[in-house]
């Protein structure tokens, strides 16, 4: 039997709460649509990126927008991840946002995946969207070293998950992946690699690059700073940009970085401690406060 909130069928205290809700859905759907005047299929992003949510106590709609271009404003709401290819390796690093004292840190890297024994990646935008990335990226990583013997080279696999991307910018009742990704990795056809892919399925080779929350000042300051730096330099560099580019103050607590090396010959992606990247940071605030003194 449908519910109707004029004839009153279910008795008064139904009618009531039913009319309620169906006023406040009717307010709420009007205002954001008024507000922002785009298309309410439920794969269309806002323009301002994000997933909006009409919640009229037990009724829920949720209204998703999701064109390609409104995509790309939903990974400037994430936290900054940036990469710096070196010359004997590459360094990436992640902000934290899911800062909290009860989480176990040990068993979540909130930012950063390993892919492969020669691949590694970080995401900016919507999570639950990046762990369907992740996943299809280790299976084609685990299916190619199943049939070839050896490890996917970087380009091709990057290739394949923006293959699988742009696919999902054309088909009817999907919408685009918010995820940008980084990722840093190692093949014998190019050596060390940097590639950054977004949403639309488009993907390029960097030097250094920035993807997520204040994405264009990091990118400024990268511009003017990167000099084909070592490891160690790139360490500092990823440091200072942090530092200058983040909406709160730089801790260990809020960033995550892990740099990938050749070591006899063998890929080693290693994570920097809590402890090492403190000491980066007071070296760092060191620096600022002598500038500031001179």
């Amino acid at each position: 039997m449908s519910f109707s909130p004029i004839n009153g069928e279910f008795g008064f205290s139904t009618q009531f709460f039913a009319s309620v809700c169906f006023v406040i859905l009717r307010c709420s759907t009007v205002a954001v649509l008024q507000a922002r005047r785009y298309d309410t299929r439920t794969t269309i992003f806002s323009p301002e990126g994000r997933l909006y949510q009409l919640l009229s106590f037990c009724i829920i709609f949720i209204l998703i927008f999701f064109p390609v271009e409104y995509a790309m404003e939903a990974i400037s709401h994430a936290g900054t991840c940036l990469g710096i290819l070196s010359t004997d390796g590459i360094l990436i690093a992640a902000e934290k946002r899911n800062v909290h004292k009860l989480l176990d840190d040990t068993v979540l890297a909130e930012k950063i995946y390993r892919l492969s024994e020669n691949i590694t990646c970080t995401v900016a935008g919507i999570t639950a969207d990046a762990n369907i990335l992740i996943n299809h990226l280790r299976w084609w990583a685990a299916q190619y070293k199943l049939s070839y013997g050896e490890e996917m080279p970087v380009e091709q696999l990057v290739q394949n998950l923006c293959n699988e991307k742009q696919r999902y910018t054309q088909i009817g009742g999907k919408r685009p992946f918010g995820v940008s990704l980084l990722y840093m990795g190692w093949d014998k056809h190019y050596g060390y690699q940097l590639y950054q892919s977004d949403p639309s399925g488009n993907y390029t080779g960097w030097k250094a690059t920035c993807i997520g929350n204040n994405h264009q000042a990091a990118m400024s300051l990268l511009k003017q700073e990167y000099k084909s730096p070592t490891l160690a330099e790139a360490k500092k560099l990823a440091v200072k940009v942090l530092w200058k580019t983040l909406d709160v103050k730089l801790t260990n607590e809020k960033v995550e970085m892990a740099v990938l090396t050749r070591r006899d010959n063998k890929t080693v992606v290693e994570e920097l401690s809590a402890a090492e990247v403190e000491k980066l940071i007071k070296e760092h605030e060191e620096k600022e406060k002598e500038a500031e003194t001179k």
